[in-house]
C-alpha cells in the first residue's frame, strides 16, 4: 500500500485534537512533519509523534519527501498558507473554515486546477455520529418529503478568554467557526438554497466577535434554520427532522471531540465514536394511521472516513471528499451574511 507522507502546518487545538492522531491512525498515512513555534506545543508532539517538528514552515513547503500538506492554522492564514503549499505542487488539506472570503476560495480552486492537485477541506462534521443518523433517516424516506430542518451547534460561556477566535479579525468569531459545519451540513444534505436570511449577533457584553447567529435557507418547499450560541445553558436539540410523517429529534454531541481532547484514540478506545444509548434520537412518525414512536441507535462518528476518502481521491483518483467548490458555497454563505445582516440574500452559483 502506498504511504502519503503529510506535513502538518499548526499544532494547536485543530492539529493537536482533529488531525494528528486521526491522521496517525488511518492506514496509507504517515506524518512527517509537524510545524509549530509554541514551547508547548513543541513538547507535546515530539512526546506523541515520531514526526520531525519544525519551527520553519518553508522546512514542509520545500520538502520532496511531503505529498499531502494539511493547513490547522488560525483561518486568517489560510489562504495564504494553501496557496504556497499548492505552487509546492503539494496535494492540499485545509481546515474549516476553508478561507475567510469567496475570492480566495475560488483563487486556490484555480491554483489546485492548474497544479493538477488535490484540495479538500476537512468538514470534520460530515462524520459524527448525530449527522450521519440524520443522513441515513432523512434518505430512509421514513419521515415522508422533508419540509424542514433545523440544526443547533450551542454552547454557555459567560466570561471571556483570550482566544483568537473570540478577536475582532477577519475570520473569527461563532459564524465563521461553528457555522461553517452547520452550512456545509444544510448543503450536503439538500444542495444550495434560492435564498438565505442572516441574524449575526453580539450577545456577552465583553463579546468582540460574533457569537450567535441564526441563518434561514430558503428552498423550494423546504425550510433550513441553523443556529448557535455560546449562553445555551440547558440543552436543546441538536437536530429537528420534520417529514409529512411526523419528526426526528436528536440530542446531544458526537463522542469523538471530548475523546480525542482526553489523549484517546481510534487505536486505544473501542468502540471508537459510538455514542451511549441515552443519546439515541427519537423518531415519531404516522405511516398509513398507525402512530410509531421509537428510539433509533446511532451510527458511528469516526473521522478517519474524511482520510481514507481523501487516500483514495489521492491514490485512486475517486472523488474528493469536501470539494473545494462545495467549501466555496459554504464560504459564500458566510462572506455574505457578515456583509448583509438581517435581510435575504439572493445565493447567486459561481460561474
Amino acid at each position: 500500500m502506498k504511504n502519503i507522507n503529510v506535513g502538518l502546518i499548526g499544532f494547536g487545538l485543530s492539529g493537536q485534537v482533529f488531525h494528528a492522531p486521526i491522521i496517525d491512525c488511518t492506514e496509507g498515512y504517515v506524518l512527517k512533519k509537524i510545524y509549530t513555534t509554541n514551547e508547548k506545543n513543541i513538547e507535546i508532539a515530539q512526546e506523541k509523534y515520531s514526526a520531525e517538528v519544525c519551527s520553519n514552515v518553508d522546512d514542509i513547503l520545500n520538502s520532496e519527501d511531503i505529498d499531502l500538506v494539511v493547513v490547522a492554522t488560525p483561518n486568517e492564514s489560510h489562504y495564504e498558507y494553501a496557496k504556497r503549499a499548492l505552487l509546492k505542487g503539494k496535494h492540499v488539506v485545509v481546515e474549516k473554515p476553508f478561507t475567510v472570503t469567496t475570492k480566495q476560495a475560488e483563487d486556490l480552486i484555480k491554483i489546485s486546477k492548474e497544479q493538477s492537485k488535490v484540495l479538500s477541506v476537512y468538514q470534520n462534521r460530515r462524520y459524527d455520529s448525530d449527522f450521519k443518523t440524520v443522513k441515513k433517516i432523512i434518505e430512509s424516506g421514513v419521515l415522508g418529503k422533508i419540509v424542514e430542518f433545523e440544526a443547533h451547534f450551542d454552547r454557555f460561556r459567560n466570561y471571556p478568554k483570550n482566544y483568537w477566535r473570540e478577536e475582532n479579525i477577519p475570520g473569527s468569531g461563532i459564524l465563521y467557526d461553528l457555522g461553517s459545519h452547520l452550512v456545509d451540513q444544510a448543503l450536503y444534505l439538500f444542495g444550495t438554497p434560492n435564498k438565505f436570511f442572516a441574524d449575526i449577533r453580539k450577545q456577552r457584553s465583553f463579546a468582540k466577535a460574533d457569537d450567535n447567529f441564526e441563518l434561514i435557507l430558503f428552498y423550494d418547499n423546504l425550510k433550513v434554520t441553523l443556529k448557535a450560541s455560546m449562553l445555551v445553558k440547558e440543552p436543546l436539540p441538536k437536530y429537528i427532522v420534520t417529514g409529512e410523517n411526523g419528526n426526528f429529534v436528536k440530542y446531544g454531541m458526537d463522542v469523538q471531540e471530548e475523546h480525542l481532547r482526553r489523549g484517546l484514540t481510534p487505536n486505544t478506545y473501542s468502540p471508537w465514536g459510538k455514542e451511549p444509548e441515552t443519546a439515541n434520537g427519537i423518531l415519531n412518525i404516522n405511516l398509513n394511521g398507525i402512530d410509531i414512536r421509537t428510539t433509533i441507535q446511532s451510527e458511528c462518528g469516526d473521522y478517519r472516513e474524511y482520510y481514507r476518502e481523501l487516500y483514495s481521491a489521492i491514490v485512486e483518483g475517486k472523488r474528493v471528499p469536501v470539494t473545494a467548490e462545495e467549501a466555496r458555497n459554504t464560504i459564500y454563505i458566510l462572506e455574505s451574511a457578515t456583509q448583509v445582516n438581517c435581510d435575504i440574500i439572493q445565493f447567486i452559483p459561481y460561474k
